[in-house]
Formats: C-alpha cells, structure tokens, sequence
C-alpha cells in the first residue's frame, strides 16, 4: 500500500511536463491556481480539523515551493527541459535524503548509511551523465546556470522536509488533508508575490496561463500523495519514489525537444 501511494504521486507529477507551457511566469501562476483550487476542493469535502502551528508551517513551505519551482521553470530557458530535469532531481535527491538521514534519523544503522550513500552516489552519476546532450539547441549548462539551480533548489528542500517535521515535533496525528490547502495557498501567495514584484500581471490575461492550471491540478494531487506517502514512507524514501517522476519527464522532455514551449517537473 505505501509503494502504490507513492506510484500515485509518481505518476501525477510526471504528468505537468506535459502540461505546461508558455512563459516561466504563466506556468508558476497557472500552477498556484489550479493547487489552490482543486486543495480548496478537497478541503471542502473532507473538512480536516484546523491546527494553527500545522497551517503555519504548511503555508511557508508552499511559498518557498515556489522558488523552487522558479528556478527550475526559468533553468528550462537556459539549460533545456532533459538538461535541467536531471540536475534539479539529483540537487533535490542529495539534499533530501542528508535532510532525512541527519535531522530526521532516517538509515539509523551504519549498514543502512553505507548501502544508502552508494546507491545515492550512483543515482547521483546516472542524473549527471544523463544531463548531458549532444543536442546544441539543448540549453547552455554552464557554471553559472547550474549554480542558479542549486540555489534555488534550497526552496524544494524545505518543501519535502517540512510535513515530516510536523508529523514529527508539531502535530503527530497530522495526515496529508490537513496539511494539504495551506501548503496550496502558501504556493498561490508566492506566485502572486512573485507576480507582483517581476510586473508580470498580464500573465492572468493569457490563455496559457489558465491551461497550465491544468498543471496546477496534478501538482495538487501529487502532493496530496506525496504527503501519505512521507508519512508511510519517510522522507529520504518518499522523495527517492518521487524521483521517478522526473525519468518520465526527461524522456517526455527529449520527445519534445523540438517544440520550442518550455515544459515542466
């Protein structure tokens, strides 16, 4: 049952690279409606109970999502969609997993801790060798690109560790419906900020921006999943299942290589 929850989001976040289009600033607006909306939806029919410290947290961890998600939308300009998918899950795989192993206590035994660094090595070369393209029109991976990546990637990060955190120390009877629509409404007030302060409002005028809730709506779902699944599964494990999203999306970004719209996670 744990593997099927996390095969579940797998699947949902696999989906948004085919979804999204457009500009980097109609894509994250696009998404932070359509999470929002389908999280209000879900809140409305289940009616989880209200936990202030819970909603906190959920809430901050949604608005720097959004950095994340940034960074990467704006990497499919400069790196290319195989190119930036690779690194950002191998940044993302990395620091999840040293998150989940030395606050959270994931891997307690130093078997555990030996087989686990190796298979993360591994992981970690597979993504490398596998951003590399001979394709010239693939983007530009230079320092400087690979760098703005990363750091953005720290948004990502708090992100996947903070539902472990409030299961843990905040609210242990949490589950992923109570954390659910503030994380949402956390990621449309980061969007909105990020709006705001690039002068991009024209983006709620255009088409692309209302199909990429479509995008919107997977995200929500996957998340949802995800947060079952960090609860089954932990949060080193739920992110490496998760990870296999973005095998799907590389090879959906590849397919496309040659449609010029940016895709997404």
């Amino acid at each position: 049952m744990a593997f099927l929850i996390a095969l579940i989001n797998i699947v949902a976040w696999a989906l948004i690279p085919l979804t999204v289009r457009k500009s980097p600033a109609s894509q994250i607006v696009g998404m932070g409606i359509g999470a929002s909306a389908t999280a209000l939806i879900i809140y409305l029919f289940t009616r989880p109970a209200f936990v202030l410290a819970t909603w906190a947290v959920a809430f901050c961890a949604g608005a720097l999502w959004t950095i994340g998600q940034m960074g990467q939308f704006i990497s499919f300009k400069r790196i290319g969609v195989s190119g930036t998918i690779p690194l950002s899950a191998g940044f993302q795989l990395v620091g999840n997993s040293l998150i989940g192993v030395l606050i959270f206590g994931e891997w307690p035994s130093a078997t555990a801790k030996v087989i686990g660094f190796i298979a993360l090595a591994l992981v970690v070369v597979g993504i490398v060798l596998s951003s590399k393209s001979d394709d010239p029109a693939g983007g530009n991976a230079n320092a400087g690109n690979v760098l703005f990546l990363l750091a953005t990637t720290i948004g990502f990060w708090i992100y996947s560790s903070f539902p472990k955190l409030i299961s843990k120390d905040i609210n242990p009877g949490v589950s992923g419906l109570d954390y659910l629509l503030p994380e949402m409404v956390g990621v449309l007030v980061g969007t909105t900020i990020y709006v705001l302060t690039t002068h991009s409002g024209r983006v709620y005028r255009q088409r692309a921006t209302w199909h990429n809730a479509l995008a919107g709506i997977e995200f929500s779902i996957g998340t949802l999943f995800y947060l079952f699944s960090v609860k089954h599964n932990g949060v080193t494990d739920a992110f490496i299942y998760s990870q296999l999203s973005s095998i799907l999306s590389t090879f959906g970004g590849s397919s496309s290589s040659t449609n010029t719209r940016p895709t997404a996670r």
